[in-house]
């Protein structure tokens, strides 16, 4: 498969990054949480509640066809979180916090890497030093985080808050 476009997203793409979401939260098989229950638990909801905030990006993969238009493949965005408000990857108040979703029909085809590797830039172009997630131990996604330089820098029961540093 070649490699998709990827563009910016904008506060008009909300809704997207809210089914993004949903994915990212339900990637074990097992797991089958409602958009509805995500978005009424505040600890995922704030992920995506009033997205884009200041400093805030994302960026969208997406694969165009000309006779259908685009079709949304992914997305993965940043937020900073108040120590208030942490989100589970929450290091400090300065640095964004990462999220990323695949369409369950495109995943294991590389668009979760394009995506990482297009936020990544966006954040080091905004002079950003850091970007943290956070993943359950048992997501084979941590292996990408891991080759993409995030580094595991503190654990909890089950998953792991990683860091990538910018050099």
């Amino acid at each position: 498969m070649s490699a998709p476009a990827i563009r910016a997203a904008t506060g008009a793409d909300r809704a997207f990054l809210t089914d993004m979401l949903v994915e990212a939260v339900n990637w074990h098989s097992g797991r089958a949480l409602t958009c509805a229950e995500i978005l009424a638990n505040p600890a995922l909801a704030h992920y995506v509640a009033g997205w884009p905030g200041p400093a805030e990006a994302g960026v969208i993969a997406e694969r165009v066809i000309a006779e259908r238009g685009a079709t949304r493949l992914g997305a993965a965005w940043y937020r900073f979180l108040p120590p208030g408000d942490p989100g589970y990857g929450f290091v400090a108040a300065d640095i964004p916090e990462l999220t990323i979703g695949v369409v369950p029909d495109h995943r294991h085809r590389g668009i979760g890497r394009h995506l990482l590797r297009a936020l990544i830039d966006t954040a080091r172009q905004a002079g950003l030093r850091h970007l943290s997630l956070s993943v359950e131990r048992a997501n084979h996604a941590q292996a990408l985080y891991r080759e993409l330089g995030f580094t595991v820098i503190a654990s909890s029961t089950g998953a792991d808050t990683m860091l990538l540093a910018f050099t």
